[in-house]
């Protein structure tokens, strides 16, 4: 994988997120909707290129994303992000994810990161709704939206991760 490529279209994805993407979302679904494309690239990052990659790449993008989005808590984005790709990528290390593991993956590491992310809000006392509450208005939608996303992203992205090789020796660690 060429790192600025990578790095490229990560940066793109997150203008996407944040300039084009509020544009297309229907009126009823205008903040219960929120895209983590860049999440979803950490994903296939640590499927097919390796959980210290993943952790390097959700880290940058995630206080990247606490500072131009999410002014409540810095690093709590940087956190999540780092953690599920690290984690992600450790339970599937030197296994071949065919399309409905690495599917399967995404979406337990959306709800993860998700379901994280509001409990350190709670945790400060940013938020105030239930966890109940939080999984039906915005944490299930986003999930759905983001699997439709990683189903359309799965070829290029998984075309991109292995031609640069898994077995590297900064990713035998």
């Amino acid at each position: 994988m060429n790192l600025r490529l990578a790095v490229f279209l990560m940066v793109l994805l997150f203008l996407i997120e944040g300039t084009i993407f509020p544009w297309l979302v229907p009126e009823p679904l205008i903040g219960r909707l929120v895209p983590h494309f860049v999440f979803v690239f950490v994903l296939y990052s640590a499927l097919y290129s390796g959980r210290h990659t993943a952790l390097t790449l959700g880290l940058v993008f995630g206080l990247l994303q606490d500072i131009v989005y999410y002014g409540h808590l810095l690093g709590v984005h940087s956190f999540a992000m780092g953690i599920c790709g690290y984690l992600t990528g450790l339970l599937l290390e030197y296994r071949r994810s065919p399309i409905m593991m690495a599917l399967s993956a995404i979406g337990i590491g959306s709800l993860l990161y998700d379901s994280l992310v509001y409990f350190i809000y709670k945790a400060f006392q940013i938020t105030s709704e239930t966890y109940a509450n939080a999984l039906m208005d915005h944490i299930l939608p986003s999930l759905f939206l983001q699997l439709g996303f990683a189903l359309a992203l799965y070829i290029p992205a998984r075309r991109m991760f292995e031609n640069s090789g898994r077995g590297s020796a900064e990713d035998v660690d």
